[in-house]
């Protein structure tokens, strides 16, 4: 069993660019089914991370390659095909 907090714990990697997108900010459940549907990730950094940054990206569950014990990847080929919060 695993908890919403456990995967706060994990880093989300893209496995088509292996590129990191940082630890789980929140995620999104279906309340009538109770299931999760999405996670969200913190956008990229606007300048070295100095002057905030972009909008929230929302990952589909569909998305989530594999959760393993310190990582969770997931296959976003491109940032622009994600949602954004």
């Amino acid at each position: 069993m695993l908890k919403t907090s456990d995967l706060k714990l994990k880093e989300v990697i893209n496995v088509i660019d292996g590129k990191r997108m940082g630890n789980i900010t929140d995620i999104e459940i279906d309340v009538e089914t109770g299931r999760l549907t999405a996670i969200v990730v913190p956008g990229i950094g606007k300048f070295l991370g100095l002057f905030g940054r972009n909008e929230d990206v929302v990952i589909p569950w569909d998305k989530i390659s594999k959760i393993g014990m310190d990582v969770i990847l997931v296959e976003a080929g491109n940032f622009g095909e994600l949602k954004h919060d």
